[in-house]
C-alpha cells in the first residue's frame, strides 16, 4: 500500500474510531428523509423520480459536509500532529488527497444509505434508474466540491469553527452563483459573456442538468477541476505555513 492509501485508510478509520461517522451519518438520513418527505411534497407530487430529494442536496451540504472538513487540518494543526505528519516520509500532495478521499467516501457512504427512498420510488412507480444513477454521482462530485473548499478552509486556521463558517460562506457563494434570482439581479447593461461566465461557476447550474438526467461530460469535468484547484491551493496553504 502506497503513502496515499496508507493516509487515506488512517483517516477514514478515525472517523469511524469515533462518534463523528455515525451521528454524520444519522443526521444526514434523517435531513434526507424530512426535505424529501415532508418539505418536498415527495407523496403529493404524483410523481416517480426523485428530483425533491436530489433539490435539497446543495442546501443539506452547505451545513453536513463542512462539519466534517472543518477538521481535516483544523485539529492537525491545533494539536500539533501536522508536523509530525510532515515529517514522514509521506508526500504532501498524498496526505492531502488522503484527507480528502476519506471525507470523500465517508459523504459516499452517508449518499449511499439512502437508497430505501430509491427503493420507495421504485415501489410506488416506474422511475428512469438511469437518471437517479447519474444523479447520485451529480450529488456525490458536488460533495466533493464542497469538501475541498473545505479542505482548504481548514489548512487556513487552527480554529474549526472558524473554518466552518468560513467554508459554509464560500459554498453558499458557489451555489447561489447558479440561481436564478441572483442572474436575474444583473443589470441588463453587464455583457450576457461575463453573465454567463458567473453562472458557469455555480455549482447548481451543472448539478441540475445531471439531476435531470441530461449528461454532459463537462459538468463532471468542471466539479474535477473545481475539486483539483481547491486541493491544490490547500497543499499551496499548508506549505506556506509549514516555511513560517
Amino acid at each position: 500500500m502506497g503513502n496515499l492509501g496508507i493516509v487515506f485508510k488512517r483517516e477514514l478509520m478515525s472517523y469511524f474510531a469515533t462518534p463523528l461517522a455515525y451521528v454524520f451519518i444519522v443526521i444526514f438520513l434523517i435531513t434526507n428523509g424530512i426535505f424529501t418527505f415532508d418539505l418536498g411534497g415527495f407523496f403529493l407530487r404524483g410523481q416517480a423520480d426523485l428530483l425533491p430529494f436530489f433539490g435539497f442536496h446543495p442546501w443539506l451540504y452547505l451545513f453536513m459536509v463542512p462539519a466534517i472538513a472543518m477538521t481535516l487540518w483544523a485539529d492537525e494543526r491545533k494539536t500539533g500532529t501536522i508536523e509530525l505528519l510532515l515529517t514522514l516520509p509521506v508526500r504532501l500532495a498524498d496526505a492531502v488527497l488522503g484527507k480528502f478521499l476519506a471525507a470523500w467516501v465517508l459523504t459516499g457512504i452517508a449518499l449511499a444509505l439512502t437508497f430505501p427512498i430509491w427503493i420507495t420510488v421504485n415501489y410506488l412507480g416506474d422511475p428512469d434508474n438511469g437518471v437517479i444513477l447519474a444523479a447520485y454521482i451529480g450529488s456525490w462530485f458536488m460533495a466533493g466540491g464542497f469538501l475541498a473548499i473545505g479542505s482548504c478552509m481548514s489548512a487556513c486556521t487552527k480554529n474549526s469553527v472558524i473554518a466552518f463558517i468560513l467554508t459554509v460562506a464560500i459554498c453558499f457563494l458557489f451555489v447561489i452563483m447558479g440561481s436564478p434570482i441572483l442572474l436575474d439581479a444583473f443589470p441588463g447593461w453587464m455583457p450576457q459573456i461575463l453573465v454567463d461566465a458567473f453562472s458557469a461557476m455555480g455549482f447548481l447550474t451543472h448539478f441540475d442538468s445531471i439531476a435531470k438526467g441530461v449528461l454532459d461530460i463537462r459538468d463532471f469535468l468542471f466539479f474535477s477541476a473545481f475539486i483539483g484547484a481547491w486541493l491544490m491551493a490547500s497543499a499551496i496553504v499548508i506549505e506556506m505555513k509549514k516555511a513560517n
